[in-house]
């Protein structure tokens, strides 16, 4: 099936893989759709580009010479919020889960269906702040005070440093306090209807979560599994 042409007011699209093959359909693809497409053949260039074009979408793989991806999400995220989707084989668990770590909001496992990611890069750009949104500044939930502006999360006054994809999870749920959220439920408002079989995103983000949010990780109090169903915040603890 192929991918329907879609309005994306030229988002700027940066490709960053050491196949050729992969940057050419990539480009091809991409561009049909509206999007215009800057292509890098390893990290390095990547961050050169990113630095010089400032693109809205970056698309890497996980493995390339000179810088890997997961290197590559690292440095991006420190200058930037920025989604990031990553490229992996499948059976990478293991990488998959570091590049998460060092800031990927999305992971697309190769060979993969164009109509698959191109849905994924529709939900990224989607889930980027737009100037008519109307929302308030800030509000708080318990212990806690989101900045949504600023992208910030206070607990008891002092600031907690969240990646962006920490912080989407966090305000989803904080808006919902005391009501258990399911999983197809969060990973639809978080990642988008495409990661719906991927369970693995709540896992690792909340694990995340938690290491930074509460006072004991292994007992949380705030961030609260309903086993078999999905999560539930308790804003007070």
């Amino acid at each position: 099936m192929q991918a329907q042409p879609v309005s994306v007011e030229k988002s700027r699209v940066l490709v960053v893989d050491d196949e050729s093959q992969i940057t050419r359909v990539l480009r091809t693809v991409l561009s049909s759709q509206g999007y215009q497409v800057r292509t890098a053949a390893e990290g390095e260039a990547a961050l050169t580009d990113f630095k010089e074009w400032n693109p809205e979408l970056v698309i890497t793989d996980l493995y390339m010479p000179h810088m890997n991806g997961v290197e590559l999400c690292r440095r991006i995220r420190a200058l930037s919020s920025v989604p990031i989707i990553v490229l992996s084989v499948k059976g990478e668990e293991r990488t998959k889960v570091e590049a998460l770590d060092s800031g990927a909001d999305d992971y697309v496992t190769k060979p993969f269906g164009i109509d698959e990611l191109m849905a994924r890069v529709r939900a990224a750009l989607r889930r980027r702040p737009g100037p008519s949104e109307q929302e308030p500044a800030s509000f708080e939930a318990g212990d806690f005070k989101v900045d949504l502006d600023t992208r910030r999360v206070l607990v008891h006054g002092r600031e907690i440093r969240l990646t962006p994809k920490e912080f989407d999870l966090f305000v989803y749920l904080a808006r919902r306090p005391n009501r258990v959220i399911a999983h197809a439920a969060l990973l639809e408002a978080v990642w988008g209807e495409a990661s719906q079989e991927q369970p693995e995103y709540l896992r690792v983000f909340m694990g995340q979560l938690r290491k930074k949010l509460e006072p004991d990780p292994a007992n949380p109090r705030y961030l609260v599994t309903e086993p078999w169903v999905g999560y539930r915040f308790n804003p007070k603890g």
